[in-house]
């Protein structure tokens, strides 16, 4: 990942009772991601499972129209959560993609499950302290929690977390 990286948050809100167009998504998009600073970068982009409703399928397109053509590669990470995986048809269909445009326009992307129950598969990043666990609930817990996230985002320069995708007591990304 970037070591000058910041966070950056790209919201634009619809009408009441509406919705933002598909060009009003790539209008964000494009002004949120400026394609030069893509150019050979591997990216990673996390999306919620089907559990969250979100324009997932539109925000992916955008940006795989956006950057997809300069990026080394853009790849598919799926917040499970606690969840269950996700098939390729399954990961397609949240993308609002046929399988046939996977063969083709996407045929490139990698698509991977989170795999929160694998300890291989995770990295320890921090440890919430006693202390800190105790405070945040309110003294019902003390202990050590260790924060680990899926080892597989350090093989990236850019996340790109789309949609709702918020940690929970077993991290999704």
């Amino acid at each position: 990942m970037s070591a000058h990286a910041s966070p950056l948050l790209a919201q634009a809100i619809a009408p009441d009772q509406g919705s933002l167009s598909a060009a009003q998504i790539s209008e964000v998009v494009a002004g949120c991601l400026p394609v030069e600073a893509y150019r050979g970068r591997k990216v990673l982009l996390i999306i919620p499972d089907g559990t969250r409703t979100a324009p997932v399928g539109t925000l992916f397109k955008a940006v795989h129209s956006r950057i997809g053509h300069v990026a080394g590669s853009i790849d598919i990470m799926i917040a499970l959560g606690t969840h269950q995986p996700m098939s390729e048809e399954a990961i397609c269909n949240r993308l609002e993609i046929s399988m046939e445009q996977r063969r083709s326009t996407y045929a490139a992307v990698r698509f991977y499950n989170h795999e929160w129950d694998n300890p291989q598969a995770l990295q320890v990043v921090g440890t919430l302290t006693a202390e800190d666990v105790e405070k945040i609930s309110g003294g019902r817990f003390s202990m050590e929690v260790p924060v680990e996230i899926n080892k597989r985002v350090f093989e990236y320069d850019e996340l790109l977390i789309i949609g709702p995708v918020f940690p929970h007591e077993v991290v999704g990304f």
